[in-house]
């Protein structure tokens, strides 16, 4: 017996690829299995390789796995872009259809099994990833009647005939694998799981929920990869908490709503990826001049311009951080897993509204469309702070001729917030330089005054934020600082224990606040390591580039990958072994 697995399936883009990952992942959560799942698909709607590789295990999980005990093939594509992860005893199951064949160097097992025709007897080919399933499910020794519950819930719209005809290809598929293929193998049989109910999220998704629980409920947004789950999520949801989500024409029009919304006391979310965020730039600007709350989610892809739309990348960094023209108080947080997606979801908008500023939450496509298996989550954590607004006080008499003093100059740079409508609560709103009533002023003296204001607000944010840097560090000095930011936090630390074995002390940061940058939380740890590695997914050592700005360290090294994927726990740690 076995305590994990990886299985992965793969296809042509639009022949149900994606549903039979589900289906298998979906079925196995409910049996009490951690998962780990990660999608590489093509920017086109149909056509082009895709694939859903999932890792199954009876212990948590945080990153997918360097290796393959079970591929799942559509087309020879499939086997021969893929057949290299396979490890020695793993198994290819593949559709008869196109007469597969496996290189002579893979030491896997090849077996074909007839989706397509199978299913053409139970009346369509389309059901041929059911018959897939169900094959898997023989491999693992799994019933069938394991997928019944996620079948029903898939299908029962369509009628308990159509679940019918789909628990009938699972069955199938199990059948004719236990009858002409030996049943289930030995070598890849699960430990029994604990059965207890997981949650089982992508990225967007605990974003969306995060923005639900913080009090979200307006969400104006352009569908972009690989942001466009949130709003979906929301689409369907919002309305049942009074809130609404509209579909801009542009990304421009989505954030001007969203500053207009907030501005008038409704939080409001928007999200999107790199090229939606350049355009968002100058908006990002009058929401720190007029200091009004913002909040936006920036799902990382593959760049410059339209780049590689569904693939990894970790490039947006110094863009988050400095596209903004001019001085501005400005938050980037970078959460590293599901479950931090959510709580930093909530605390981004109590953040923005205590701060009265723009708040950005950067994500990449591996933590955005990554599915994780996530303990419940705490709702007796959800806290909603809103800084010096109460739509219901009751602000002083105004003097004749004297407008309320919004962005008034106080020591800790946050200025009394009103909602349009609050009595006595006149004042002007510009994103031209202004006085303390929001009248436009070129005076020095006031520019300075005002400016300054504006600039001391997070003087004391990276004290106050909850874990800026989490850490991993066993050791007092360390041969080696493994640093990172956003999804590399799990692979980094399952490199780790490799490393050890090798007789190399290692310790672990991983960025959660990027800006203001937490650089008393990260000093310590560059300072008892021989040597510093920066782990990211970009060609330029953004997030290294950074540090060194804040931090300094003559002792930093970059690890780069930019091709369009994660990295690997076995990346991190052969590379990581050269270095020191």
């Amino acid at each position: 017996m076995i305590n994990q697995l990886s299985w992965k399936v793969g296809g042509q883009q639009g022949e149900g690829i994606e549903s039979t990952g589900e289906i298998f992942a979906i079925a196995l959560n409910r049996l009490g299995y951690y998962l780990y799942g990660y999608r590489h698909f093509s920017s086109r709607i149909k056509g082009g390789h895709t694939n859903n590789k999932i890792r199954v295990s009876t212990k948590q999980l945080n990153a997918i796995s360097d290796d393959l005990d079970i591929l799942v093939a559509f087309d020879q594509e499939t086997i021969d872009v893929n057949y290299h992860e396979l490890r020695e005893g793993g198994v290819v199951v593949a559709d008869a259809k196109f007469n597969p064949t496996l290189a002579e160097d893979s030491k896997a097992t090849l077996y074909a099994v007839p989706f397509t025709e199978i299913a053409n007897e139970l009346g369509t080919s389309l059901m041929k990833n059911m018959v897939a399933v169900g094959a898997s499910s023989a491999i693992l020794g799994l019933p069938a009647e394991s997928y019944r519950e996620v079948v029903e819930e898939i299908f029962k719209k369509k009628g308990m005939s159509v679940v019918e005809k789909n628990m009938e290809a699972i069955q199938a598929g199990a059948d004719f694998f236990n009858k002409e293929a030996g049943g289930q193998i030995e070598s890849l049989q699960l430990e029994k799981a604990d059965g207890k109910k997981r949650m089982f999220l992508i990225g967007n998704d605990a974003i969306a929920m995060g923005a639900l629980a913080g009090g979200c409920r307006f969400m104006p947004a352009y569908p972009i990869t690989p942001a466009s789950e949130i709003m979906e999520y929301l689409i369907k949801k919002l309305p049942e908490f009074g809130g609404t989500v509209i579909q801009t024409e542009d990304e421009i029009a989505a954030v001007t709503m969203a500053i207009g919304a907030n501005y008038a006391g409704v939080r409001t979310l928007t999200a999107s990826a790199g090229p939606g965020l350049s355009l968002m730039a100058e908006a990002i600007g009058l929401s720190g001049i007029t200091e009004v709350p913002l909040v936006l989610v920036d799902t990382q892809r593959g760049g410059p311009s339209t780049g590689l739309p569904t693939k990894q990348e970790q490039s947006d960094l110094m863009a988050m951080v400095y596209n903004t023209h001019g001085d501005i108080p400005k938050v980037v947080i970078t959460p590293s897993t599901v479950e931090e997606a959510f709580y930093d979801t909530i605390e981004a908008f109590n953040i923005a509204e205590e701060y009265q500023c723009p708040v950005i939450i950067v994500t990449d496509l591996a933590l955005s469309l990554g599915k994780q298996t996530v303990e419940p989550l705490d709702y007796n954590k959800i806290e909603i702070r809103r800084g010096k607004f109460d739509i219901n006080e009751e602000l002083p008499e105004r003097v004749d001729g004297e407008y309320f003093k919004r962005f008034l100059v106080t020591e800790d740079g946050v200025s009394p917030r009103v909602a349009p409508g609050m009595k006595n609560g006149v004042h002007h709103v510009t994103g031209v330089e202004h006085d303390e009533t929001g009248k436009p002023s070129e005076s020095p003296e006031n520019r300075v005054a005002q400016m300054d204001k504006r600039l001391r607000k997070l003087n004391t944010l990276a004290d106050r934020f909850d874990t800026p840097v989490y850490t991993n560090a066993p050791h007092e000095e360390a041969d080696l600082l493994v640093i990172g930011i956003n999804s590399t936090r799990g692979t980094i630390n399952e490199a780790m224990p490799r490393l050890e074995a090798d007789g190399i002390k290692v310790n672990h940061a991983h960025v959660r606040l990027l800006h203001p940058f937490p650089t008393e939380q990260l000093k310590p740890l560059m300072d008892r390591a021989k040597k510093v590695v920066v782990i990211e997914n970009n060609a330029t050592a953004q997030l290294a580039s950074i540090i060194k700005m804040n931090v300094g360290g003559t002792n930093v090294e970059s690890m780069l990958k930019y091709d369009g994927n994660p990295f690997l726990p076995s990346d991190i740690y052969k590379q990581c072994k050269e270095l020191v």
